[in-house]
Protein backbone atom coordinates (compact mmCIF):
# COMPACT_ATOMS: atom_id res chain seq x y z
CA UNK A 1 0.00 0.00 0.00
CA UNK A 2 1.00 3.64 -0.41
CA UNK A 3 2.48 5.53 2.52
CA UNK A 4 -0.53 7.86 2.54
CA UNK A 5 -2.82 4.92 3.29
CA UNK A 6 -0.67 3.96 6.26
CA UNK A 7 -0.77 7.58 7.41
CA UNK A 8 -4.54 7.31 7.70
CA UNK A 9 -4.25 3.94 9.44
CA UNK A 10 -1.78 5.37 11.93
CA UNK A 11 -4.18 8.20 12.72
CA UNK A 12 -7.07 5.82 13.33
CA UNK A 13 -4.95 3.44 15.47
CA UNK A 14 -3.48 6.26 17.54
CA UNK A 15 -6.95 7.56 18.30
CA UNK A 16 -7.75 4.18 19.82
CA UNK A 17 -4.61 4.14 21.99
CA UNK A 18 -5.12 7.05 24.35
CA UNK A 19 -3.49 5.97 27.60
CA UNK A 20 -0.09 7.61 28.16
CA UNK A 21 2.79 5.24 28.86
CA UNK A 22 6.19 6.11 30.23
CA UNK A 23 8.76 3.93 30.06
CA UNK A 24 17.65 5.19 29.29
CA UNK A 25 17.75 6.77 32.59
CA UNK A 26 21.31 7.37 33.89
CA UNK A 27 22.85 4.98 31.40
CA UNK A 28 25.82 5.54 29.14
CA UNK A 29 26.49 5.94 25.45
CA UNK A 30 27.12 2.75 23.51
CA UNK A 31 30.10 2.40 21.24
CA UNK A 32 28.94 3.44 17.74
CA UNK A 33 26.93 0.63 16.13
CA UNK A 34 27.63 -1.72 19.02
CA UNK A 35 23.96 -2.70 18.79
CA UNK A 36 23.34 -2.94 15.03
CA UNK A 37 19.82 -4.27 15.56
CA UNK A 38 18.51 -1.05 17.12
CA UNK A 39 15.84 0.91 15.26
CA UNK A 40 14.38 4.36 15.78
CA UNK A 41 10.66 4.51 14.96
CA UNK A 42 10.05 7.99 13.65
CA UNK A 43 7.18 10.23 12.68
CA UNK A 44 7.92 13.21 10.45
CA UNK A 45 11.63 12.70 11.14
CA UNK A 46 11.28 12.75 14.94
CA UNK A 47 12.07 9.81 17.23
CA UNK A 48 8.93 8.31 18.77
CA UNK A 49 9.97 4.90 20.06
CA UNK A 50 12.59 2.23 19.90
CA UNK A 51 12.44 -1.08 18.10
CA UNK A 52 14.79 -3.73 16.81
CA UNK A 53 15.39 -5.61 13.60
CA UNK A 54 14.40 -9.29 13.84
CA UNK A 55 14.51 -10.14 10.11
CA UNK A 56 15.65 -8.23 7.06
CA UNK A 57 12.19 -6.72 6.50
CA UNK A 58 10.74 -6.79 10.03
CA UNK A 59 11.13 -4.69 13.17
CA UNK A 60 9.61 -5.60 16.54
CA UNK A 61 8.41 -2.85 18.85
CA UNK A 62 5.58 -2.06 21.31
CA UNK A 63 1.96 -1.54 20.28
CA UNK A 64 1.52 1.39 22.66
CA UNK A 65 4.08 3.36 20.62
CA UNK A 66 1.21 4.14 18.27
CA UNK A 67 -0.36 6.22 21.06
CA UNK A 68 2.26 8.90 20.48
CA UNK A 69 1.68 9.24 16.75
CA UNK A 70 -0.44 11.82 14.96
CA UNK A 71 -1.39 12.25 11.32
CA UNK A 72 2.16 12.06 9.96
CA UNK A 73 4.59 9.97 7.95
CA UNK A 74 5.85 6.93 9.87
CA UNK A 75 9.31 5.54 9.05
CA UNK A 76 12.03 3.37 10.57
CA UNK A 77 15.63 4.52 10.89
CA UNK A 78 18.28 1.77 10.85
CA UNK A 79 22.07 1.81 10.99
CA UNK A 80 21.94 4.75 13.40
CA UNK A 81 23.99 5.81 16.41
CA UNK A 82 23.50 9.58 16.31
CA UNK A 83 19.99 10.71 15.39
CA UNK A 84 21.24 14.00 13.94
CA UNK A 85 24.69 13.39 12.44
CA UNK A 86 25.34 11.92 8.99
CA UNK A 87 26.40 8.28 9.17
CA UNK A 88 27.34 6.08 6.20
CA UNK A 89 24.95 3.21 6.96
CA UNK A 90 22.06 5.26 8.34
CA UNK A 91 18.89 4.92 6.27
CA UNK A 92 15.20 5.68 6.65
CA UNK A 93 12.81 2.97 5.51
CA UNK A 94 9.17 3.45 4.63
CA UNK A 95 6.60 1.14 6.22
CA UNK A 96 4.49 -1.39 4.35
CA UNK A 97 2.50 -2.82 7.27
CA UNK A 98 1.90 -2.12 10.94
CA UNK A 99 0.62 -5.14 12.86
CA UNK A 100 -0.18 -4.53 16.54
CA UNK A 101 -0.92 -7.67 18.51
CA UNK A 102 -4.70 -8.22 18.42
CA UNK A 103 -4.80 -8.43 22.21
CA UNK A 104 -3.13 -5.06 22.78
CA UNK A 105 -5.23 -2.28 24.27
CA UNK A 106 -4.85 1.23 25.62
CA UNK A 107 -6.44 0.03 28.86
CA UNK A 108 -3.92 -2.68 29.81
CA UNK A 109 -0.25 -3.58 29.49
CA UNK A 110 -1.12 -6.98 28.00
CA UNK A 111 0.11 -8.17 24.59
CA UNK A 112 2.05 -4.94 24.03
CA UNK A 113 3.81 -5.88 20.79
CA UNK A 114 3.95 -4.33 17.33
CA UNK A 115 5.39 -5.83 14.15
CA UNK A 116 6.56 -3.35 11.52
CA UNK A 117 7.12 -4.56 7.99
CA UNK A 118 9.51 -2.36 6.01
CA UNK A 119 8.67 -1.41 2.46
CA UNK A 120 11.81 -3.26 1.33
CA UNK A 121 14.40 -5.51 2.99
CA UNK A 122 17.04 -3.65 4.95
CA UNK A 123 20.55 -3.56 3.55
CA UNK A 124 22.45 -5.69 6.05
CA UNK A 125 26.01 -4.89 7.10
CA UNK A 126 28.11 -4.79 10.25
CA UNK A 127 26.02 -1.73 11.18
CA UNK A 128 22.62 -3.29 10.45
CA UNK A 129 21.94 -6.80 11.76
CA UNK A 130 18.88 -8.66 13.11
CA UNK A 131 18.80 -9.68 16.75
CA UNK A 132 17.90 -13.24 17.68
CA UNK A 133 14.86 -13.93 19.85
CA UNK A 134 14.73 -16.11 22.96
CA UNK A 135 12.96 -19.20 21.64
CA UNK A 136 12.93 -21.36 24.75
CA UNK A 137 9.91 -20.50 26.86
CA UNK A 138 11.67 -20.27 30.20
CA UNK A 139 11.93 -17.53 32.80
CA UNK A 140 15.07 -15.43 32.85
CA UNK A 141 16.25 -15.97 36.45
CA UNK A 142 16.03 -13.09 38.88
CA UNK A 143 19.32 -11.26 39.20
CA UNK A 144 20.37 -11.93 35.58
CA UNK A 145 22.04 -8.83 34.14
CA UNK A 146 20.44 -7.76 30.86
CA UNK A 147 20.89 -4.75 28.61
CA UNK A 148 18.34 -2.26 27.37
CA UNK A 149 19.11 0.56 24.95
CA UNK A 150 17.39 3.49 23.33
CA UNK A 151 17.16 7.20 22.61
CA UNK A 152 14.63 7.82 25.39
CA UNK A 153 14.79 10.40 28.18
CA UNK A 154 18.01 10.34 30.19
CA UNK A 155 16.49 12.25 33.10
CA UNK A 156 13.08 13.07 34.53
CA UNK A 157 13.54 16.61 33.22
CA UNK A 158 12.89 15.11 29.78
CA UNK A 159 16.44 15.48 28.51
CA UNK A 160 16.71 13.40 25.35
CA UNK A 161 20.03 12.13 23.94
CA UNK A 162 21.20 12.34 20.36
CA UNK A 163 23.32 9.18 20.59
CA UNK A 164 22.24 5.68 21.57
CA UNK A 165 22.33 5.00 25.31
CA UNK A 166 22.27 1.71 27.19
CA UNK A 167 22.09 0.41 30.74
CA UNK A 168 22.54 -2.96 32.40
CA UNK A 169 19.64 -3.94 34.66
CA UNK A 170 19.13 -7.03 36.82
CA UNK A 171 15.96 -9.00 36.15
CA UNK A 172 13.50 -9.05 39.05
CA UNK A 173 11.69 -12.31 39.65
CA UNK A 174 7.96 -12.27 38.92
CA UNK A 175 7.21 -13.32 42.48
CA UNK A 176 9.05 -10.32 43.87
CA UNK A 177 7.67 -7.94 41.24
CA UNK A 178 4.15 -9.06 42.16
CA UNK A 179 4.60 -8.22 45.82
CA UNK A 180 2.08 -5.78 47.25
CA UNK A 181 4.72 -3.04 47.56
CA UNK A 182 5.53 -3.34 43.85
CA UNK A 183 2.78 -4.38 41.38
CA UNK A 184 0.52 -6.41 43.67
CA UNK A 185 -0.17 -9.31 41.31
CA UNK A 186 -0.43 -7.37 38.01
CA UNK A 187 2.56 -9.05 36.32
CA UNK A 188 1.36 -11.98 34.23
CA UNK A 189 3.35 -14.91 32.88
CA UNK A 190 3.71 -12.98 29.62
CA UNK A 191 5.52 -10.12 31.37
CA UNK A 192 8.82 -9.71 33.17
CA UNK A 193 10.36 -7.01 35.35
CA UNK A 194 13.78 -5.43 35.74
CA UNK A 195 15.12 -3.41 38.64
CA UNK A 196 14.66 0.37 38.36
CA UNK A 197 16.67 1.82 41.23
CA UNK A 198 17.83 5.14 39.71
CA UNK A 199 18.73 3.45 36.41
CA UNK A 200 15.87 2.49 34.13
CA UNK A 201 14.32 2.48 30.69
CA UNK A 202 12.27 5.64 30.21
CA UNK A 203 9.98 7.57 27.87
CA UNK A 204 11.13 7.05 24.27
CA UNK A 205 12.79 3.70 25.00
CA UNK A 206 9.53 1.79 24.58
CA UNK A 207 9.70 -0.95 21.98
CA UNK A 208 13.40 -1.59 22.42
CA UNK A 209 14.75 -5.03 23.37
CA UNK A 210 15.72 -6.36 26.76
CA UNK A 211 18.80 -8.36 25.75
CA UNK A 212 19.71 -11.27 28.01
CA UNK A 213 22.51 -13.71 27.13
CA UNK A 214 22.78 -12.18 23.65
CA UNK A 215 19.14 -12.57 22.57
CA UNK A 216 15.98 -10.50 22.98
CA UNK A 217 14.06 -11.84 25.96
CA UNK A 218 11.62 -8.95 26.28
CA UNK A 219 10.36 -5.68 24.82
CA UNK A 220 10.24 -2.42 26.80
CA UNK A 221 6.61 -1.84 27.74
CA UNK A 222 5.94 0.44 30.71
CA UNK A 223 6.81 1.33 34.30
CA UNK A 224 6.60 4.30 36.63
CA UNK A 225 5.78 7.78 35.21
CA UNK A 226 8.84 8.83 37.24
CA UNK A 227 11.60 6.73 35.72
CA UNK A 228 14.05 5.18 38.13
CA UNK A 229 11.45 4.70 40.87
CA UNK A 230 12.64 1.56 42.68
CA UNK A 231 9.10 0.78 43.84
CA UNK A 232 7.86 0.55 40.24
CA UNK A 233 10.25 -1.71 38.29
CA UNK A 234 10.29 -1.54 34.53
CA UNK A 235 7.80 -3.90 32.87
CA UNK A 236 8.76 -5.80 29.71
CA UNK A 237 6.70 -8.01 27.42
CA UNK A 238 8.24 -11.49 27.34
CA UNK A 239 8.94 -12.65 23.78
CA UNK A 240 8.73 -16.49 23.98
CA UNK A 241 4.92 -16.64 24.52
CA UNK A 242 4.44 -14.67 21.29
CA UNK A 243 6.73 -16.58 18.94
CA UNK A 244 3.86 -18.32 17.14
CA UNK A 245 2.20 -14.96 16.47
CA UNK A 246 5.45 -13.31 15.35
CA UNK A 247 6.43 -16.18 13.05
CA UNK A 248 2.88 -16.46 11.70
CA UNK A 249 2.59 -12.78 10.78
CA UNK A 250 5.96 -12.77 9.03
CA UNK A 251 5.32 -16.03 7.15
CA UNK A 252 2.00 -14.80 5.74
CA UNK A 253 3.39 -11.47 4.51
CA UNK A 254 3.70 -10.73 0.84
Amino acid sequence: MKTSVWTLLLFSISAAYGRPRGRILRGQETAPHQMPFMASLQENGEHVCGGFLIASQWVLSAAHCLEDTVNGTFQVLLGVHSLSSPEPHKRLYNVRRLVPHPGSSRDTNADDLLLVQLEEPAVLSSHVQPLGLQREDREVPGGTLCQVAGWGFTSNTKSRPDKLQYVELPVMSRGRCNRRDFYDGEITEKMMCAESNKTDSCKGDSGGPLVCHGVAAGVVATGSPVCGNWKKPGIYTRIPPYLAWIDGVMSLAN
